[in-house]
């Protein structure tokens, strides 16, 4: 009896195991980074049901409000209609980088990757992230994580009080904490990686120049990274990847680059990778008018 007792807790046991590694694994969008091919996930397709808004959608598989905006331009992003087919881009070519280590954020598709070993294996993790508003950008540069913070408290800085003066000059851990429960700072100034209290803004430009994690996100970033890890912020709109030997460009709208020429920049980093003359010219120019954020084959 005490045997088949044993028998059963242990069985329970596994299954728990297993079903909180494919909880975590789904939730962390982690991969192997491959060697020869720079991209990751696969774009694919979902029905609206049970009168989902995108941005219900877009939490639900891991996206910012961005993402899932650009890939669909032509749905209402509130009402978007039960049965409609949407795009769902889960795919991501790797951003360039001198070398893939530590945390990469690029502010132009306001997605965060973390780079790291796993045994002998290269491995990415990315999250969607909300970032800095128009005249609050957050910068780009090369900084290192110096503080972890869990329930952090958060003071208020004294351009956000002008702001809004019926703020305490802190406010505490819990609800209302803007910060969430896990925080992140940057050596530069009161830049942090944290959570939030308003999942709605990742994927948008609503902080004030902090970068912002969904609360499911931000505890699997926190727990992974460690003080010392490198952090580099960048602006890449575009993004020439391979995969299986065929050539993929990815696009972003960035408002901030205003004088970006777009055709003239892809044409210079295609040719800086020896792929211009691989590439299919039309394909190429369809994505750039596009800039649906979704990585397409422009092979010839």
């Amino acid at each position: 009896m005490i045997s088949s007792k044993h028998n059963l807790v242990s069985l329970l046991l596994k299954i728990i195991t297993v079903v909180l590694l494919i909880f975590s694994t789904a939730f962390s969008e982690t991969f192997v980074h491959p060697e020869k091919n720079t991209i990751i996930g696969k774009t694919i397709t979902y029905k609206v049901k049970d009168n989902e808004s995108l941005i219900e959608i877009a939490r639900k598989f891991k996206l910012g409000y961005n993402e899932i905006v650009e890939a669909n331009p032509d749905l209402d992003p509130f009402i978007p209609g039960n049965g409609v087919e949407i795009i769902i881009p889960s795919a991501w070519i790797l951003p360039e980088t001198k070398v893939y280590d530590g945390i990469v954020i690029n502010l132009s598709e306001m997605r965060l990757y973390y780079f790291f070993k796993k045994g002998k294996k290269q491995m990415v993790m990315t999250f969607p992230i909300g970032i800095g508003s128009e005249g609050n950008d957050t910068p780009v540069g090369t900084f290192k994580i110096i503080e972890k913070i869990e329930n952090p408290k958060w003071i208020v800085p004294e351009s956000i009080k002008r702001e809004n003066p019926k703020l305490p000059a802190i406010v505490p851990p819990g609800p209302d904490n803007p910060l969430g429960n896990y925080a992140l700072r940057l050596s530069l100034g009161n830049i942090l990686i944290h959570g939030t209290n308003r999942p709605y803004a990742v994927g948008r430009k609503a902080s004030h120049g902090c970068i912002r994690l969904y609360p499911e996100d931000i505890p699997l970033l926190y727990r992974s990274v460690s003080k010392g890890t490198k952090v580099n912020i960048i602006r890449q709109p575009i993004k020439v990847g391979l995969l299986d030997g065929r050539v993929f460009l990815e696009v972003h709208k960035d408002n901030v680059l205003k004088n970006i020429n777009y055709f003239n920049e892809t044409v210079k980093l295609l040719r800086q990778k020896n792929l211009y003359d691989r590439i299919d010219k039309i394909k190429m120019i369809e994505i750039l008018k596009k800039k649906s954020g979704i990585p397409t084959d422009i092979t010839k």
